[in-house]
């Protein structure tokens, strides 16, 4: 192996070839590492959609539009001559890993967690019961879930899990039709929310207030609605002075603070409430005889001396129509990469993917599902730091096709419709100018093949 930016009599230097596959804020993070770095590179960012920045697209609630303006960031990274953005190609099927490997000298996987963790207990797939990622992908626009029909006919809705996903999806559930239209959710989620019947939301937490993973922020904005109210039962989120003087988190300090709050306000009367529930696990999903969701049977528990959950035998049914299960992230396997099955992560060493010189991860498909947006700045410039020194030291194998040429004509011959960083420039003026006139921020192109017609011109 020899660094490709050595010389020798025989060959002119050229630049370090880099593939990122995927382009979310891990890809984009890693392409600015490298472009930060002393050896000059060129990178290619792949991703299966034609639309760039993954998460902070699909993931990221419609009304948070400030967490999106990290965007900005992301738009000088792709505007550098060296990188190139490459959407609507599959790795796997469109660009194979051999071809990787033949056309760059380096590879990133920096793909994300795309599946969810299921709850284990009967009923789970009955209609009506989801995961978040589901109606997040539905709501959010993704073109993989923009299709679905999401007759939203719920009066009641339990959401499992207190993070900051379950609170999303709770609050966009609850939230009237004047408040969300100043966000750029999907046209069809607009519509459909606007004749939603919802009433109540569950959220369910199996431990208590102190061990919840969302943040302050999130949390205050239940008591900041138009139409709906928090409603916390105060025995569920009491705590011994053991218990509250073992919180060192400042977050969760001031979680506890707010719930105590919401706890203490007296009902407003308003059309909807956000009930916050803690300590307790839904046990069963239950079936109205046409295979429909007609409640959620929870047992009360208990925290035993180590903080875990206990059931205590207590139960009550809650009476819901629809469940939507908020209880983690999974990554998915890619073709012909090493994948550490129990994590639910690719196989790697610090981002080094085992056995595979040359190959790197960075995110959440590197360290699972944990963090914020800026979390994966470092992960993805620590990784960077280890291929750069893996260049510099002539660890890497060096390609023989390295040349943008060679990639071009590979997805040319294979009949790939390549959604470059200008079309994607020329759809994302479409979409700000017709949700502008519509009084929107922005009005989202959801399907792909709608996609695909707008091009730079």
């Amino acid at each position: 192996m020899t660094s490709p930016t050595s010389t020798d009599s025989s060959t002119e230097p050229r630049p370090l070839r880099v593939a990122v596959i995927g382009s979310g804020p891990s890809g984009i993070y890693a392409a600015e590492a490298i472009l930060k770095g002393d050896l000059p590179a060129e990178i290619d960012v792949f991703d299966r959609l034609p639309t760039p920045y993954g998460l902070v697209r699909y993931g990221v609630a419609p009304d948070h539009l400030t967490i999106k303006s990290v965007t900005k960031g992301f738009e000088k990274t792709f505007q550098d001559p060296r990188v190139r953005f490459l959407g609507n190609v599959e790795f796997g099927t469109d660009l194979t890993h051999a071809d990787v490997k033949a056309h760059y000298d380096a590879v990133v996987y920096t793909v994300g967690a795309s599946s969810d963790r299921r709850l284990g207990i009967p009923g789970e797939d009955l209609r009506g019961s989801m995961s978040a990622t589901e109606f997040v992908a539905w709501y959010n626009g993704h073109p993989d879930a923009a299709a679905r029909e999401m007759v939203l006919t719920a009066q009641g809705v339990a959401v499992v899990g207190v993070g900051n996903v379950a609170l999303d999806v709770a609050r966009i559930l609850v939230k009237t039709p004047e408040e969300l239209h100043g966000s750029d959710i999907a046209a069809h989620a607009l519509s459909a929310l606007e004749h939603s019947p919802v009433k109540d939301v569950w959220i369910l937490g199996r431990r208590g207030p102190a061990q919840a993973a969302f943040t302050t922020k999130e949390l205050r904005e239940f008591g900041e609605l138009d139409a709906s109210e928090p409603v916390v039962n105060p025995a569920e989120i009491a705590l011994t002075e053991a218990e509250e003087a073992a919180i060192t988190d400042n977050v969760k300090k001031k979680n506890v603070e707010v719930l105590r709050d919401f706890a203490a306000r007296e009902p407003e009367g308003k059309d909807r409430r956000v009930h916050l529930r803690f300590l307790v696990s839904p046990v069963e999903i239950l079936d109205d005889g046409q295979g429909n969701v007609a409640g959620v049977r929870v047992e009360r528990n208990r925290l035993d001396e180590r903080g875990n959950a206990v059931g205590t035998g207590e139960y009550e049914t809650l009476p819901v129509q629809m469940v939507l299960r908020s209880v983690g992230y999974r990554g998915v396997a890619l073709p012909d990469v090493p994948f550490d099955e129990k994590r639910g992560v690719i196989a790697n060493t610090d981002g080094r993917v085992d056995g595979r010189p040359g190959e790197y991860t960075a995110g959440w498909i590197k360290r699972g599902p944990s963090g914020v947006v800026g979390t994966n700045r470092k992960c993805a410039a620590d990784t960077v730091a280890l291929l750069l020194q893996d260049a510099r030291d002539g660890r890497l194998p060096t390609a023989p096709h390295a040349t943008r040429a060679d990639v071009d004509a590979l997805l040319r011959a294979r009949g790939v419709d390549v959604y470059t960083f200008a079309d994607w420039q020329a759809m994302d003026a479409h979409e700000v100018s017709t949700g502008q006139a519509q009084g929107r921020p922005r009005a989202k192109v959801v399907h792909r093949e709608e996609m695909l017609t707008h091009r730079a011109k």
